[in-house]
């Protein structure tokens, strides 16, 4: 097992996530809320840390301030044993202009790295779904001698279209990186699979350096990690491929091994949420063994009144944070997070209602998320006219209705 105090870990937290507006709207993508009571940044640095890589750095940008203040209340780690979780704003360390990319992210903080002076270094995403043991995939790394390995999970063949896909040789060389490849390369012995890249890396710190101070001086580059730099490493003949799918995390079934969630979009946010509130869910938030770890404002326990035929106070197959009350409304398939009151005849199904919304009588939410402070007045219905909720909110692609932060419903 290599000796994590020679990793330096660093999390990409500075994506703006349009796709996810206007969840996005007041906070970076990585400060989204998710599950009731976490951030979508929990689930990388919760890896890390769970893995025993507990010197890290978030390198963030957009609208950070949210974010920033959610590490600096959750992830306050040990300083006497050397331990800590640094968010990085952009600080144009080498010129006026904000990251180009997630490469030069990177390379604008290449005195983090300097100053750390690690062996290796891990760069992951901020924003996926999944648990990990990183360990696992650094011993691999040194094993085979890599200068950078990407982790890759399975996909089948006929979705690879679409995303940036792994050509590997059967010892797990890269032979190649494609984004969007119209002919998708297949995993050696698996012709129905390929390797789409989950844009977490780790990297010889030596050879890091190099690529990234090569591709600095490119003019041309888009300055990515899985477009610029990956395919710089491929062509040196220095890139492996680490299989996600073959990662074991104590206290994981074996059906959530390998589940792995991008939440780009408003319909992958929400499936990823409806994934939790399962009689047997595939994503299990109750692994005691590997936890997902946030801070929780001490909060009284989730309360639900009224027992009478028509007005009773409970939930179905839904998770309910502390701080809520249930006041004689009905709640199925729902992720309810705290501080939400749901009001006498109120029936909210298929919904994520962020910390704070308030269900007036008889309202009713169907297949909507609802950001923080909303107030849903009396009789409204969100979620039950198509045409109607297109004319006053978002609407994915899918009908799922999305209201914004503080959104006044008239």
């Amino acid at each position: 097992m290599a000796l994590r105090q020679h990793v330096l870990s660093m999390v990409l937290a500075g994506g703006e996530g349009k796709r996810l507006f206007p969840l996005t709207r007041d906070r970076a993508k990585p400060a989204v809320p998710f599950g009731g009571q976490y951030r979508l940044v929990d689930f990388a640095l919760s890896n890390l840390v769970n893995g025993g890589f507990r010197r890290i750095v978030v390198l963030t940008q957009y609208k950070s301030h949210s974010l920033d203040t959610h590490l600096a209340q959750t992830w306050r780690l040990s300083p006497m044993l050397g331990y800590y979780v640094a968010p990085v704003p952009a600080q144009m360390r080498r010129g006026p202009h904000w990251f180009a990319g997630s490469a030069d992210a990177i390379f604008q903080n290449l005195n983090l790295i300097t100053d750390e002076e690690p062996d290796y270094v891990i760069v992951f995403g901020a924003d996926h779904i999944y648990r990990m043991d990183p360990g696992q995939m650094l011993d691999q790394h040194i094993e085979t001698g890599a200068a950078a390995t990407v982790a890759g999970i399975e996909v089948p063949i006929r979705e690879a279209g679409a995303m940036g896909i792994i050509d590997a040789a059967d010892d797990g060389k890269m032979r190649s990186f494609v984004e969007k490849p119209a002919e998708p390369p297949h995993i050696p012995g698996k012709p129905d699979l390929a390797y789409a890249s989950m844009g977490n890396y780790v990297f010889t710190t030596e050879a890091l350096l190099e690529v990234l101070a090569e591709d600095a001086n490119d003019r041309k580059s888009k300055h990515d990690m899985g477009g610029s730099i990956i395919p710089m490493f491929v062509e040196q003949g220095s890139a492996w491929v680490y299989n996600f799918n073959e990662n074991e995390v104590p206290g994981q079934s074996e059906r959530e091994q390998g589940y792995w969630r991008d939440v780009g979009t408003l319909d992958a946010y929400f499936h990823a949420s409806m994934d939790l509130v399962t009689v047997d869910p595939i994503f299990d938030l109750y692994n005691e063994d590997w936890p997902i770890l946030t801070w929780s404002f001490p909060h009284p326990p989730a309360k639900f009144v009224h027992d009478h035929e028509g007005r009773r106070g409970f939930a179905a197959e839904s998770l309910v944070s502390a701080g809520a009350i249930v006041s004689g409304a009905s709640v199925r398939r729902s992720i309810i997070s705290p501080e939400v009151r749901l009001h006498s005849y109120a029936t909210v199904e298929d919904a994520v209602l962020f910390d704070g919304v308030d269900v007036g009588r008889r309202a009713v939410v169907k297949r909507a998320i609802v950001d923080k402070g909303v107030v849903v007045p009396p009789d409204y219905q969100i979620g039950v006219d198509p045409v109607l909720d297109k004319e006053r909110f978002t609407v994915s692609d899918e009908g799922i209705v999305v209201i914004g932060k503080g959104d006044k419903l008239e």
